[in-house]
């Protein structure tokens, strides 16, 4: 009977070493911009090409150009509107629709 007492509280005491060590650590909070992550920087409407301008307004003729954004392959993102709808379309330099 001493054995099975004397064992149990090893058992017992063994366990209490495991819960005694936790720790505890902050969580890490980030910050993430997507402008710099999809390579695009915003420039003025002044800089977007004619050509880009042309098959814009072609394309939506009541549009609103909000935001446009080129990339290092002259590639521009346009965030545009036309009447309460919002859209983002992507057109390279001359024009050419990319992704609508």
């Amino acid at each position: 009977m001493k054995k099975v007492i004397l064992s149990a509280a090893i058992v017992l005491g063994s366990l209490s070493i495991y819960a005694a060590t936790r720790t505890i650590t902050e969580p890490v909070n980030e910050v993430v911009i997507v402008q710099v992550q999809d390579g695009y920087n915003e420039v003025s409407a002044d800089a977007v090409p004619v050509a880009v301008k042309t098959a814009l307004q072609k394309a939506y003729p009541d549009v609103k150009l909000d935001k446009a954004y080129v990339n290092e392959k002259k590639e521009y993102k346009l965030e545009i509107s036309v009447g309460d709808q919002k859209a983002t379309v992507y057109a390279d330099v001359n024009g050419n629709w990319i992704k609508i």
